[in-house]
C-alpha cells in the first residue's frame, strides 16, 4: 500500500497528486535494485537534504506528502492545518518505522509505553522546517501557455460567481452548472514533482502543547530522540539545525538503535508467512504482541544490518528455510499429522492430535499457514492466467472502467479518466490509481485496506459476496472469456488437453486422475468458458498452499 490518493470529507490531496506516481515508480525501481534498506529510508525521509537537484531523491521526499492536507474545509487557520499536517507525519514515523505508539504521547505521557509527551513534540521538531515544494517539469513556454490558458477559465468562473450570489432557484442552479462546466474545462495540472524541503524562514516554532491543543503552548523543544532509546544527558538539536531529517534518519539508522531493523525484518516475515514474527507489526511496545521467536527475531535483524541492509538476501534467506518450505497441515491415512517435508527442521508427529487446535494460528510453525491471495495478487493472477496481463512498466497511473454510480458520487466526478487504450486496462495493479473515496469494488470484497492510515496487516475475511464476485462479477467473467479463447488457442480444442493446459496456468500443477475425468465431463455438457470461470474458483486458485 504505498502511494495514497484521497479526497474526504473535510480533506483533499493537493492537486499535484496524481504526479505521486512518480514516488511508487521509485519505491518500485529502489525494491528492485535491492536498495540497502537504510539509505532508502534515508532518502524518502531527507533526499532534498541530502542533493536538492538530483530528482530521484526529491520524488523519494514524496513520502512526507502522502497525508491528507486540509485545504478547502471552511478551516482558514493556516496554523491550525499545519498542526494537523505535522501530527500525522509524527504519527506515521512511529508506527511504520519505529513500530510504537507514539501518537498517544501527543496529549500526555504516554499512560503505558516509556515516552514522554515532552519526547513526541521532540520528534516533530525534525519535521519543523518540512513544507511542500512542487518542482514544475514544464518548460518556461508550457508554463505560461498553461498560466494563459488557466487564468482565462478562472476570471470567467469568478465572473459567474459575482452573478449567482443574488440569484436564487433555477437561474442560481444554471450559472452553477456552467460555472462546473467551466472548471471542467481547467487545463490538466503541468507534470510536477510533489516533493519536500526545508523553509527555515516559515519554520513551525515546536512546543509542547497541553492536552494536545496546539494554542496552549508550554515549553518550546527542539529535535531529539526518545529518551526510552537515547542517552539522557543527550541534547536536543538546535531549533535551525541546517539538516534536520538527516539528523533523524542517522537515528533511526544507526547500528545500535535496534527498532529500526526489527520493524523492517518483521514486516517481511510477515510477507512470506502471513503473520509476523511480532503480530501487531506496528506496535512493538507494551500492548503489542510478544514475539513468538524472540532470537530468531534478533538474529534476523542482525543480519539485515551486518549485510550491507539488504532486503534481497532476506528474502531469499526466509524462502529458502526449511520452515517455508513446508507443507500445509494434512491428515494422514493412519490419523497422524504430518507437519512438514522431511527437510524441515520441525518434524513432529502428535498422534491424532491437530495443530491447528493446540495452536490454532500457527505461531509456532508447525506446518505452513495456507493464505490467500490478496485483492491484488487475485487480480493480476487471473490476469496472468487469461494471457491479458500486461506487462509494461512504470509511468502514469491507471484509471479503470467502474460502474457510473461510484464516478458520480465523486465530489467531481470528471476526475475520473479512463485510460483511453484498453491494454492499460490490464496493467498490474500496483499501476492503478488508489483513490481513497472511490475504492474498487473488487479490491474492497477481497480485502484491500482503506487508505486513511497505515496498515499493520490487511484483514482476510470469507464471506458470501467474495464467492459472488467470482462467479457473477464483470471482472471475472471478462477474464475467463479470455482464458477460455487462450485454452481452445493453445490446446487446439482438445478436451484432454485443454484440462491439463489449465491447471498448469491456473494453479501451476498437473490435475489428478480424479480431477481430469471430472474435468473431460464437465467439458461435454458446458461451455469452455464456463470451465475457464470454474478454474478462477477453485481453491488452489485463490489460496497460496
Amino acid at each position: 500500500d504505498v502511494v495514497r490518493f484521497a479526497e474526504s470529507e473535510g480533506y483533499e490531496y493537493d492537486r499535484h497528486l496524481p504526479d505521486a506516481w512518480r514516488y511508487r515508480d521509485y519505491v518500485i525501481d529502489s525494491l528492485n535494485a535491492d536498495k540497502p534498506f537504510d539509505r532508502f529510508l534515508t532518502e524518502q525521509l531527507a533526499g532534498d537534504e541530502l542533493d536538492p537537484s538530483n530528482p530521484e531523491l526529491q520524488v523519494a521526499t514524496t513520502f512526507h506528502r502522502l497525508g491528507p492536507v486540509r485545504r478547502n474545509a471552511g478551516n482558514p487557520d493556516i496554523a491550525l492545518s499545519r498542526n494537523e499536517v505535522l501530527t500525522e507525519r509524527t504519527d506515521i514515523l512511529g508506527t511504520a518505522i519505529l513500530g510504537l505508539t507514539v501518537g498517544c504521547a501527543r496529549c500526555h505521557n504516554h499512560k503505558l509505553e516509556p515516552i514522554l509527551q515532552k519526547d513526541y513534540y521532540r520528534l516533530q521538531a525534525y519535521l519543523a522546517a518540512t513544507d511542500e515544494h512542487n518542482i514544475s517539469l514544464a518548460s518556461a513556454e508550457e508554463q505560461a501557455d498553461w498560466e494563459v490558458k488557466t487564468g482565462k477559465i478562472k476570471d470567467e468562473m469568478k465572473r459567474l460567481q459575482e452573478l449567482a450570489k443574488p440569484l436564487t432557484g433555477l437561474e442560481r442552479e444554471k450559472l452553477e452548472q456552467r460555472i462546473a462546466d467551466l472548471e471542467d474545462q481547467l487545463p490538466a495540472p503541468l507534470p510536477t514533482i510533489p516533493g519536500t524541503w526545508n523553509d527555515f524562514g516559515r519554520r513551525t516554532a515546536i512546543h509542547v502543547l497541553r492536552r494536545g491543543v496546539w494554542e496552549n503552548k508550554a515549553e518550546a523543544v527542539g529535535p531529539r530522540p526518545l529518551s526510552v532509546l537515547w542517552p539522557d544527558d543527550a541534547a536536543e538539536l538546535p531549533a535551525d539545525e541546517s539538516n534536520p531529517r538527516t539528523q533523524l534518519a542517522a537515528w533511526l539508522t544507526v547500528s545500535d538503535n535496534p527498532l529500526t531493523s526489527r520493524v523492517a525484518v518483521n514486516r517481511l516475515w510477515q510477507g512470506h508467512f502471513g503473520l509476523g514474527i511480532v503480530k501487531s507489526a506496528n506496535d512493538f511496545g507494551v500492548r503489542g504482541d510478544r514475539p513468538s521467536h524472540p532470537e530468531l527475531h534478533d538474529w534476523l535483524a542482525a543480519e539485515l544490518v551486518a549485510h550491507g541492509w539488504s532486503q534481497k538476501r532476506l528474502h531469499r534467506l526466509m524462502v529458502t528455510s526449511s520452515v517455508y518450505r513446508q507443507r500445509g497441515w494434512v491428515q494422514s491415512p493412519k490419523s497422524k499429522v504430518q507437519g512438514s517435508e522431511s527437510n524441515s527442521t520441525l518434524n513432529f508427529e502428535l498422534g491424532t492430535t491437530n495443530p491447528e487446535t493446540a495452536d490454532p494460528e500457527n505461531r509456532l510453525l508447525s506446518h505452513f499457514t495456507r493464505r490467500r491471495l490478496s485483492a491484488e495478487e487475485l487480480r493480476d493472477a487471473m490476469l496472468a492466467a487469461s494471457g491479458r496481463l500486461n506487462l509494461s512498466a512504470g509511468g502514469v497511473s491507471v484509471m479503470i472502467p467502474v460502474e457510473p454510480e461510484l464516478v458520480q458520487s465523486l465530489y467531481k466526478p470528471s476526475q475520473w479518466q479512463v485510460a483511453a487504450v484498453p491494454a492499460e486496462h490490464h496493467r498490474r495493479s500496483i499501476y492503478l490509481i488508489a483513490k481513497r473515496n472511490l475504492r474498487l469494488p473488487f479490491f474492497e470484497t477481497f480485502d484491500a485496506p482503506a487508505l486513511t492510515t497505515s496498515c499493520a496487516r490487511r484483514d482476510t475475511s470469507t464471506h458470501a459476496p467474495q464467492a459472488l464476485e467470482l462467479l457473477n462479477g464483470r471482472l471475472s467473467n471478462e477474464l475467463a472469456a479470455a482464458f477460455a479463447e487462450r485454452l481452445a488457442r493453445e490446446a487446439d480444442s482438445d478436451p484432454e488437453k485443454i484440462v491439463e493446459r489449465a491447471f498448469w496456468l491456473a494453479l501451476g500443477r498437473a490435475p489428478t486422475a480424479r480431477e481430469r475425468a471430472l474435468a473431460v465431463e464437465f467439458l461435454r455438457d458446458q461451455p469452455l468458458r464456463e470451465f475457464a470461470l470454474a478454474m478462477f474458483n477453485l481453491n488452489g486458485f485463490l489460496y497460496v498452499p
